[in-house]
C-alpha cells in the first residue's frame, strides 16, 4: 500500500521503539529504560553510541571512543571544515549556524564521514570473503574496480598520518588493538606498499577499522563519528570572533580570477528609466524576449535570460524586476 492510504495511516500517530516523553508523569522512556533512573549515570557519549546501537559497552571500549574523537580535534582553522566553523565566527552570525554547517561539510566522501562509510564496508565484506577462501588481492582488485581507490589509504600533505600512533597506543593498553578488522587494515597496508602503490593507512581507515571491531554497521559508525571534529570547531569560532570583523582569510581583489563575461549594459529601447515601468516587458515580442541585467547583488556573476513573456503580469516577475539594476544610455 502507498499513496493517501499509507498516509492516512500516519496522520496524528508516531510509532517509535526508540523513545517517548510522557509530559506530567516525570517519566521519560529511551530505547526502553527511563532516562531519570536506569540510565542517569551514564556519561554522554556512553549514552550517545548506547541511543544509536541499542548495545551497552564495555569501559574499555567506551574509553576507546572517547580518544577516536578526542585524538582528531584539531583547532586549527586552515582544515576545510574547521574553515567554515571560524568564517561563522569573523561574520558574527550565530555559533550553531557556524558549527552546523561545519559538520555538515565534514561528510566529505574523500576524507570525512563518507570515507568512513566506504571503509567501514569495505573492512567487514573483506572479512568475510577472506574468512570464505578469497586472496586479499582480489579483495583490493575488485574494491580498485568499484571505486578507483581504497578507502582510508592516503593523505593529503603527508602520507603518514600522526594520530595512529597514539590511538593503536591507547588501543593495546586496553586490550582492544587485535580485532580481526583492525589487524585487517594493517594487512592491506602492507599489501599496498608492496605493491608499489605507496599508499600508507590513514586514520580514516583505524577508526573504520576499530567501528567494526566494536560491532558497529556503517550506518551506526557514521551517526557515531558525525560529531569528531566539534572538539576543533569551538576554538576556531570563539578566536575569529574576538578579532576584527571581516578580517580572517580575506583575498584580495588581484587574487581573483575572473573568467565570465565582461562588464556590459543593457541597451534599453525607452528613452529614459522614468518612462520604464513593467508593463514594457509585456509589450515586446515574446519571440524576441531578451534580457541582459545584472543581479542585484555585486559579487554575484551576470546573468542572461531569453523566455517569452506571458500576456498578463505575474507576482514572480514582478517581484523579479524589483532586482534587476539597469544601467541606462548616459548613465554610470
Amino acid at each position: 500500500m502507498n499513496g493517501p492510504e499509507l498516509l492516512q495511516q500516519h496522520v496524528g500517530r508516531l510509532k517509535s521503539r526508540m523513545g517517548k516523553f510522557f509530559p506530567g508523569e516525570q517519566r521519560t522512556v529511551f530505547r526502553g529504560h527511563d532516562l531519570h533512573t536506569a540510565l542517569k549515570d551514564m556519561d554522554w557519549i556512553e549514552l550517545y553510541v548506547f541511543g544509536i546501537t541499542g548495545r551497552r559497552f564495555s569501559p574499555e571500549q567506551l574509553r576507546l571512543m572517547h580518544a577516536l574523537w578526542v585524538y582528531t580535534s584539531y583547532p586549527d582553522a586552515r582544515i576545510w571544515n574547521n574553515r567554515v566553523a571560524a568564517l561563522a565566527g569573523t561574520a558574527r552570525t550565530a555559533g550553531s549556524l557556524g558549527v552546523a554547517a561545519a559538520l555538515a561539510i565534514s561528510d566529505a566522501h574523500i576524507y570525512g564521514r563518507g570515507n568512513e562509510i566506504q571503509a567501514t564496508t569495505f573492512f567487514i565484506h573483506t572479512r568475510i570473503a577472506l574468512d570464505a577462501g578469497t586472496p586479499l588481492e582480489k579483495c583490493i582488485e575488485k574494491e580498485m574496480r568499484t571505486y578507483r581507490r581504497i578507502a582510508g589509504y592516503g593523505r593529503p600533505l603527508v602520507n603518514d598520518d600522526e594520530r595512529i600512533g597514539p590511538i593503536m597506543t591507547l588501543a593495546e593498553t586496553l586490550g582492544l588493538h587485535q580485532g580481526a578488522h583492525i589487524q585487517l587494515a594493517f594487512e592491506i597496508e602492507q599489501f599496498l606498499l608492496k605493491s608499489r602503490k605507496n599508499l600508507r593507512m590513514n586514520y580514516g581507515a583505524v577508526v573504520s577499522a576499530f567501528g567494526a571491531d566494536l560491532g558497529m554497521s556503517p550506518t551506526e559508525f557514521y551517526q557515531f563519528m558525525f560529531p569528531s571534529f566539534l572538539g576543533g570547531m569551538q576554538p576556531c569560532v570563539i578566536e575569529a570572533a574576538e578579532h576584527t570583523e571581516g578580517t580572517l582569510f580575506p583575498a584580495s581583489c588581484a587574487d581573483v580570477l575572473y573568467e565570465g563575461p565582461r562588464k556590459r549594459r543593457w541597451q534599453p529601447t525607452i528613452e529614459s528609466p522614468a518612462d520604464f515601468t513593467v508593463d514594457h516587458l509585456w509589450n515586446l515580442q515574446p519571440s524576441t524576449t531578451q534580457l541582459n541585467a545584472v543581479p542585484h547583488s555585486k559579487h554575484d556573476h551576470g546573468y542572461h535570460t531569453k523566455h517569452p513573456l506571458s500576456s498578463a503580469p505575474t507576482q514572480a516577475v514582478q517581484q523579479g524586476c524589483a532586482h534587476l539594476e539597469c544601467s541606462w544610455p548616459g548613465q554610470d
